[in-house]
């Protein structure tokens, strides 16, 4: 596809604006260009997913001095339908049962998250549970306890395995299992990053919030997941380094968040923030010859308000 062929040709980027301009990943590149190249009045657009992502950190392992936090990312298996070999954090998708008002739940209650995260109080309660949840199911980790400022910190018994396998064939819920073994949702332990909306050319799409945690003390993520082809913890530098150099893919969410954990020096500061989250729609855009994800993003990284895509692809 070129420049000139069907589908909206984008003007020169506005210099003025707060805009910023993304190397696509190729899967992306080439749904891009077929949904450009496709007659705007026969294009499709699928709804967004609701889901939630955890940015799980630790302090630096073996390092002195102040640094960033490591991060726990995986590599998701190539045969995926969204985002195919590409680095990204724990989450998925909200789950029906992640709105069980049963769910037990300590820390800020679902109408402090409703007002944190511009939802009602049920999708706010379906948001947090879904991050937790996917933490647990994707890496083994569990911010829960046995009441207010506690947290387990011994899952290394093969039935926590088999926990984890009754929530991913949805045998039981979360609500389920926290109840039954007598624990409550840490919802105090969720850090409020960044809301990203997939772009309307890609043919799966996520309206994901992006939280962030502490790693629990005690506790070790793990690689028992069908959906990594690989995992590990990583400094923010060394992320950006592998991409910059072809190694390692991310979507610009990753990217973005990764590129915010690197000026990170003092961990619980940053995890109290209340930092302002407003939703951030990519959109694919010409420049120099060349397709680009256009993103309206402020220098802090953060969404701007009332930021919106050209016509036709918003």
């Amino acid at each position: 596809m070129t420049e000139h062929a069907a589908g909206p040709r984008l003007a020169p980027p506005d210099r003025t604006a707060a805009y910023r301009d993304f190397v696509m990943p190729p899967p992306v590149d080439r749904h891009s260009q077929e949904w450009l190249d496709t007659p705007q009045e026969q294009r499709t657009v699928a709804v967004p997913r609701a889901s939630a992502t955890v940015m799980l950190l630790r302090e630096p392992q073996g390092r002195t001095g102040t640094a960033p936090p490591e991060v726990f990312v995986l590599r998701r298996v190539l045969g995926m339908p969204f985002a195919p070999g590409m680095i990204a954090f724990p989450g998925g998708g909200v789950d029906p049962r992640d709105a069980d008002p049963e769910l037990p739940w300590t820390g800020p209650s679902p109408l402090d998250w409703a007002a944190r995260l511009g939802t009602d109080e049920a999708t706010a309660r379906e948001l947090v549970c879904a991050a937790a949840r996917e933490l647990f199911e994707e890496c083994g980790v569990l911010i829960a306890g046995p009441g207010p400022g506690e947290l387990v910190d011994d899952l290394t018994d093969p039935q926590w395995r088999q926990e984890r396998e009754a929530l991913l064939d949805r045998s039981q819920g979360f609500a389920e299992l926290l109840t039954r073994r007598g624990l409550v949702l840490r919802t105090d332990l969720l850090s409020l990053r960044a809301h990203w909306t997939t772009p309307v050319c890609e043919p799966r799409r996520y309206d994901t919030r992006f939280f962030a945690a502490r790693m629990p003390q005690g506790q070790r993520a793990d690689d028992a997941t069908s959906e990594a082809e690989s995992v590990r913890w990583d400094d923010p530098a060394s992320l950006l380094a592998a991409q910059a150099a072809g190694k390692e893919i991310m979507l610009p969410p990753t990217q973005v968040m990764i590129e915010q954990l690197a000026q990170i020096r003092d961990l619980d500061a940053w995890l109290g923030e209340d930092v302002p989250v407003h939703r951030v729609q990519p959109w694919p855009a010409w420049r120099a010859g060349k397709l680009w994800m256009r993103s309206p993003v402020g220098p802090d990284g953060h969404g701007l308000p009332g930021s919106r895509a050209p016509e036709g692809l918003g």
